[in-house]
Order: structure tokens, then C-alpha cells, then sequence
């Protein structure tokens, strides 16, 4: 893949994220929190810090489950059998997007009793 254009690569990237739309509720349901999480910076207009600090507390949960879901697709490709290894690598990841998430969350909490 090495030396292909930029608009090249791009399209294989919005490729996987239509892809990962299409296919893991997971992420969907990361983008609606999201989405509630902009509606509230707009609504609050919050000091440009917030703003940095929720977009990339946001951020971190979206890209942990981007790259779970395709530590998982990989997985379960190379060995579509039960197997606890790949069992406890599959929850690895998963704990990522939960320590993510709770990262996020502690941001939102701190935003929010900024609010007071």
C-alpha cells in the first residue's frame, strides 16, 4: 500500500468506517453519545478547554472501539474457532474501550460540576 495517493488511502479509510457503521451497534451507539456530547458543548458554549478536552475524551472511546472491532474481525477471520487465547485477547480489547469509556465519563463529570 505503500506510494498510493493520498485520495487513495483516504477512500480505503471512509471504506472502513462505513463499514464499521454499517456493522458493529457498538460504535453506533458510541456515535449518539456523541452526538449528546456536542449538543450539550453547544448548548453550554464551554471554554475552548472543554471543548479539547470532551472532543478528545470522545475521541479515545471512538478510536478504542474502531480498533476492538477490528482486533475482533482479524480474530475471528484467522480462527473462527472457540479458543481461549483469542477469547482473552477479544476481552483485552474490549477492556480498552471500557477504560476508555470511563475516561470519558470522568470528563463529562468533571465538565458537568464545572457547570456549578
Amino acid at each position: 500500500m505503500k506510494g498510493l495517493p493520498f485520495a487513495r488511502r483516504l477512500g480505503f479509510a471512509l471504506h472502513g468506517l462505513r463499514h464499521a457503521l454499517r456493522h458493529e451497534r457498538s460504535l453506533r451507539s458510541h456515535l449518539l453519545a456523541t452526538a449528546a456530547v456536542l449538543m450539550l458543548l453547544l448548548a453550554t458554549r464551554p471554554a475552548a478547554i472543554w471543548w479539547a478536552l470532551l472532543l478528545l475524551a470522545v475521541g479515545l472511546v471512538l478510536v478504542a472501539e474502531l480498533l476492538n472491532s477490528a482486533l475482533e474481525g482479524l480474530l475471528d477471520h484467522l480462527h473462527p474457532a472457540r479458543h481461549p487465547a483469542v477469547g482473552a485477547v477479544k476481552d483485552v480489547a474490549a477492556g480498552a474501550v471500557l477504560v476508555a469509556s470511563f475516561v470519558a465519563l470522568a470528563v463529562g463529570l468533571a465538565f458537568l460540576c464545572s457547570l456549578w
